[in-house]
């Protein structure tokens, strides 16, 4: 069996490939991770930017 790891993705890469990799990761469509950041970007008055940029440093590309 193959170990799940979060990496970046190439795939469903848009900025980064950060929530491609997320929803990698949790099986999800990375679709619903972005719509889900957007939201919680505007509810929290910008801080979800920082994040993003953050895992975008972070997070290893494959």
């Amino acid at each position: 069996m193959e170990e799940k790891r979060l990496v970046k993705s190439k795939e469903n890469c848009m900025i980064c490939g950060v929530c491609g990799g997320i929803g990698k990761y949790f099986r999800i469509d990375p679709t619903v991770i972005r719509l889900i950041w957007i939201i919680l970007t505007f509810g929290s008055v910008g801080s979800g930017i920082l994040v993003y940029i953050l895992a975008a440093v972070i997070m290893p590309e494959i």
